[in-house]
C-alpha cells in the first residue's frame, strides 16, 4: 500500500500538465469513467449507460476497467479519467499522506460488500467456521474485498493468517482464474462471475460477504476539486443519470434490470443477469440515492482500523462532497 500511496503523490505533482476531457462542437461531451472492476454489482451505472441517461445529458461515456483500486485512483489523478468509481478507502489513505488537492467522494453507489464466498464443493449447511485450517483468495491487502472479509472473519471468531490463510497476493481482476487454477480453497467474487462459476460447474456460492459485513459505504463516484470548481454542471448531470438509473434498479422488475446492462456484460446471457440481480436487491446492495451518509464513513473507517490500515481518522468533510447529490435528488423530488 505504500508503493501505491507514493505513486498517488507523483501522479498529484503533474496531474496539472494532462488535459481534462474533451467535446466535438455542438456534440456530446466525452467523459471518461474508470471502475475498479466490471461487475453487476454496479448495475445502476450500466443501467444509465444502456437506458441512454448519460446521453439524455449530452454526455459519451467511455468506461475504462482499471483492474484496482489503485489504478483507478491512479488514473483519475493523472487526469486519464474524470470520475472514477472504486472504494472510498482508497480516498483515505491519499488524504491520509497529506496531499493538498485530493480527489473527493461525490456519490455513492452500493452500501455493503458485493462479494461472494465461492467454496469447490456445495455446502448447503456451511458455516464461518468451516474456514478454520483453510485457504481464501481474498483481495489485495488494503483493498475493502480484503479489509471486509477480515473483518468477517474476526466477526466469527477467526483470524485472519492465524486460523484462515488469506492469500493476498493475487491482482482483483485475477482472482476467479487463479481459483480455476487450483489456488485456495475458496474465494471471494463478485457477480456475475460468482454465478457463472457456479453455472459452470468451476465453484459453489456458499455465503454472501456483505451481509455478514453489514452497511458501509463499498463503492463510490470520485473526481477532483479541479472539477468540482471547474465544470460543476458536468459533475451535477453525471449524477443526475446515476440517481435516475438508481430508481430505476429500484423500481423494474428484475428482468428490465438485466435487459437495461446486458450491453455491458456480453460474455453473459440475461438469465444470469436476471439471477444476480435479482440476489443483490434482495441483499440491499444498491443505494437508493448517491447521498452518502457520515455514519457509514464512520463504519468504513472502523473495518479500516480493524484491518491495521489507518494511519488516521478522516473527517468527513474532507473527503465527502454531498452537495451535488443533494441537489440532483432535490431537483427530482420537486418534479414529482
Amino acid at each position: 500500500m505504500k508503493k501505491i500511496l507514493a505513486l498517488f503523490i507523483a501522479v498529484l505533482t503533474v496531474a496539472s500538465l494532462v488535459a481534462g476531457c474533451s467535446a466535438k462542437p455542438n456534440g456530446p461531451r466525452k467523459v471518461v469513467l474508470n471502475e475498479v472492476t466490471r461487475s453487476v454489482f454496479y448495475a445502476p451505472l450500466y443501467c444509465a449507460v444502456g437506458l441512454g441517461y448519460f446521453k439524455d445529458e449530452g454526455i459519451e461515456l467511455e468506461i475504462v476497467t482499471g483492474g484496482g483500486s489503485d489504478k483507478s485512483m491512479t488514473a483519475l489523478i493523472a487526469g486519464e479519467a474524470q470520475f472514477a468509481l472504486m472504494g472510498p478507502e482508497t480516498g483515505v489513505y491519499v488524504v491520509n499522506e497529506g496531499s493538498a488537492s485530493h480527489p473527493m467522494v461525490i456519490g455513492q453507489l452500493t452500501k455493503r460488500d458485493g462479494s461472494y464466498l465461492v467454496g469447490r464443493q456445495a455446502d448447503p449447511d456451511f458455516n464461518w467456521e468451516k474456514l478454520r485450517g483453510k485457504s481464501v483468495i481474498g483481495g489485495r491487502p488494503g483493498g475493502m474485498p480484503y479489509m471486509t472479509l477480515n473483518y468477517v472473519l474476526k466477526k466469527h471468531g477467526l483470524t485472519p493468517g492465524v486460523d484462515v490463510d488469506v492469500i493476498s497476493n493475487v491482482q482483483f481482476n485475477l482472482m476467479g482464474g487463479a481459483f480455476e487454477g487450483g489456488t485456495g480453497d475458496y474465494v471471494t467474487l463478485f457477480e456475475p462471475t460468482a454465478t457463472l462459476f457456479e453455472r459452470n460447474g468451476s465453484g459453489h456460492i456458499v455465503a454472501n460477504v456483505g451481509l455478514e459485513s453489514g452497511e458501509v459505504p463499498y463503492t463510490t463516484f470520485m473526481t477532483m476539486p479541479e472539477t468540482l470548481k471547474n465544470d460543476p454542471e458536468l459533475v451535477t448531470s453525471f449524477l443526475r443519470a446515476i440517481y435516475r438509473a438508481q430508481v430505476f434498479c429500484w423500481s423494474a422488475s428484475d428482468a428490465e434490470v438485466a435487459k437495461a446492462m446486458k450491453a455491458s456484460f456480453p460474455d453473459a446471457d440475461e438469465a444470469t443477469l436476471e439471477i444476480v440481480a435479482k440476489s443483490y436487491r434482495a441483499t440491499d446492495s444498491w443505494m437508493k440515492t448517491p447521498i452518502m451518509t457520515e455514519d457509514a464513513f464512520i463504519r468504513l473507517q472502523d473495518i479500516m482500523e480493524s484491518n491495521g490500515e489507518l494511519k488516521a481518522r478522516v473527517s468527513f468533510k474532507e473527503l465527502i462532497d454531498n452537495s451535488f447529490a443533494e441537489k440532483v435528488v432535490s431537483e427530482s423530488n420537486k418534479k414529482k
